[in-house]
């Protein structure tokens, strides 16, 4: 009997299947007249037909749309059949199965989209430590149309409760009907592509979800689907890796004299530690942590990385490093932001696949550097 694969640090076990599934999953080169192993790409926007409305292959877009359930390309597939497991957008929680999948032209392309399923007067419950482009959209542009708009703090169940109007439809407690994920981040892996997911657990929601997404425009290219689908075939063992170098990040930091507070699901002194060990195979490689001193500390200790790239974005196989509260969240309100915790001194990591010692060993230097006399 094979043995079961047991997560470290006390987390779930890994899905079992994911990898194989993630490799072959609709990717049968029969389905091709080529019978190509990788599947093949067409960045023409239109085919020849037979006769009116008959299609002679076994996908089209048509203009910049995917029409037809059945002409889905091997990526759509994959989403589908995947999520139907449970074992693709949910790659750390089980607790959600899905059933249909649409690929958008990126993360916020989605959000509108789903928006567009709501009225004026509807109610939006958002978590307030969310990604400064969907707070920028919900607070400029969503609110605009009629929308209500509740941020709030998830990981206290009574204040998400008090947000739930009678007015607000399916709360959480119903179960969820959708799930939106940016692929842009770890899915693709590679800081080469911008696309958004949505999976959903019905058929009539999946059809008013496409309509829209054809009526608006919010539908990825060829290509990108080509490189999100080659980024999967990685997927496992890239989230390994990023789990292993960002615990020992994160376990580094907390115990290092210059930092003032980690934060990260993986260690036990995070409040939610216990919840992500019941409901996740592992973390991630995204790591916060405040630096002793002020923002000339924060600054001094970015400009001093040699392997951490300072950018933003996540996911990538690279390491990144950035200052949220001027970049990628400076159009989040600053009074927002103080509530956040969201400080001059809050620096985000995206823990990379590089070697985890000279990982530990970059930022050792950086944060010695910034803490030196006369560093700023």
């Amino acid at each position: 009997m094979q043995k079961k694969d047991v997560s470290p640090y006390g987390f779930l076990p890994n899905f079992q299947h994911f990898a194989t599934q993630a490799i072959h999953v609709g990717q049968e080169p029969e389905q091709w007249s080529s019978r190509a192993v990788v599947v093949p790409i067409s960045m023409s926007t239109t085919f020849k037909q037979g006769a009116p409305g008959k299609h002679s292959v076994s996908w089209v877009w048509l203009g910049r749309s995917r029409v037809g359930r059945e002409k889905r390309d091997a990526f759509s597939l994959l989403v589908e059949y995947s999520m139907d497991l449970g074992v693709f957008l949910t790659y750390w929680s089980d607790f959600l199965v899905f059933i249909l999948g649409l690929a958008f032209a990126s993360g916020l392309a989605a959000t509108m989209t789903i928006t567009h399923l709501l009225k004026s007067g509807d109610q939006i419950i958002c978590m307030d430590d969310v990604y400064g482009g969907t707070n920028r959209y919900f607070r400029r542009v969503a609110s605009e149309f009629g929308l209500k708009i509740s941020f709030v703090d998830c990981s206290k169940t009574k204040l998400l409760e008090e947000a739930i109007t009678p007015e607000t439809k399916r709360p959480l407690a119903l179960g969820a009907d959708i799930c939106m994920y940016s692929a842009t981040k770890y899915m693709n892996g590679h800081s080469d592509v911008v696309m958004g997911l949505v999976s959903v657990n019905s058929e009539s929601l999946h059809e008013k979800l496409r309509f829209l997404q054809n009526s608006i425009g919010a539908v990825p290219s060829p290509f990108d689907c080509y490189l999100c689908n080659r980024g999967l075939k990685t997927l496992q063992v890239r989230m390994q890796k990023h789990f292993e170098n960002g615990m020992a990040v994160a376990q580094f930091l907390e115990s290092h004299p210059l930092v003032e507070k980690v934060i990260y699901p993986g260690l036990p002194s995070h409040p939610q530690h216990e919840l992500a060990k019941r409901q996740c195979t592992g973390c991630p490689g995204m790591i916060t942590f405040y630096i002793k001193g002020a923002l000339q500390h924060a600054e001094a200790f970015l400009k001093s990385l040699k392997l951490f790239t300072l950018a933003e974005s996540l996911g990538g196989y690279e390491s990144l490093a950035e200052l949220p509260a001027i970049m990628t969240h400076a159009s989040v309100p600053e009074s927002h932001r103080e509530a956040l915790g969201i400080s001059d001194t809050l620096i985000r990591l995206s823990v990379g696949l590089e070697d985890k010692e000279d990982l530990l060993e970059d930022l050792d230097q950086a944060l010695k550097k910034a803490h030196r006399p006369n560093a700023y």
